[in-house]
């Protein structure tokens, strides 16, 4: 009797953990759609994060809640969004300004890109603890902090985006259900760090 409790135990949590995947592979599908705005990809990241919070709190939450928290994080996010677009435009520049030769330019454009690589993992760890009436400004500013004093955490997020853009690479459409997976890695760090 107590091997077959420990074993339905077992498949219980094997479960959870599986609803748990399938849930961030429908949030990363949520996340796509409403990302298609070019600057709403904030306000998409933090509604997915809340919901994959959500989730693994076991409260309820759904398409309705997301689509909640996505209208009202949109209201500053954005901004963030267009901020994100202009640094990414800088970066180009940088870029090419280092293909055509001018002195210094391989060094401004690796800085250039390696401070992309920043702003996006400080993006995303602001969006994964975004609630309701935090301000975008603020969120950034301490997910920027985070980010310089949580190296490894910075770094597992870095690794959540090379496996989107290798699943990219090997399947346009696996690329659109890992960002869920991106989300809930940004959680991950971020409750990590709380913890710490």
């Amino acid at each position: 009797m107590a091997v077959t409790r420990v074993k339905a135990r077992g498949e219980s949590a094997l479960a959870e953990r599986f609803a748990v995947f399938a849930e961030c592979l429908l949030t990363g599908v949520w996340i796509a759609v409403a990302s298609l705005g070019v600057v709403t990809y904030p306000a998409a990241f933090a509604a997915g994060a809340r919901h994959l919070r959500r989730r693994t709190s076991h409260e309820g939450g759904g398409w309705r809640e997301f689509a909640a928290d996505f209208r009202t994080a949109l209201r500053g996010g954005w901004l963030a969004g267009l901020a994100g677009w202009a640094a990414l435009a800088a970066v180009w520049v940088d870029v090419q300004a280092a293909r055509a030769g001018i002195p210094g330019g391989p060094f401004v454009g690796a800085l250039g890109v390696v401070a992309l690589i920043g702003l996006v993992v400080a993006g995303l760890r602001a969006a994964a603890v975004w609630v309701p009436g935090a301000r975008w400004r603020t969120l950034l500013a301490e997910a920027g902090r985070r980010t310089v004093l949580d190296p490894a955490g910075s770094f597992l997020i870095v690794g959540g985006l090379a496996v989107v853009a290798l699943s990219a690479w090997f399947a346009a459409p696996l690329a659109i259900a890992v960002l869920g997976a991106v989300a809930a890695a940004a959680v991950a760090v971020e409750e990590r760090y709380r913890h710490r």
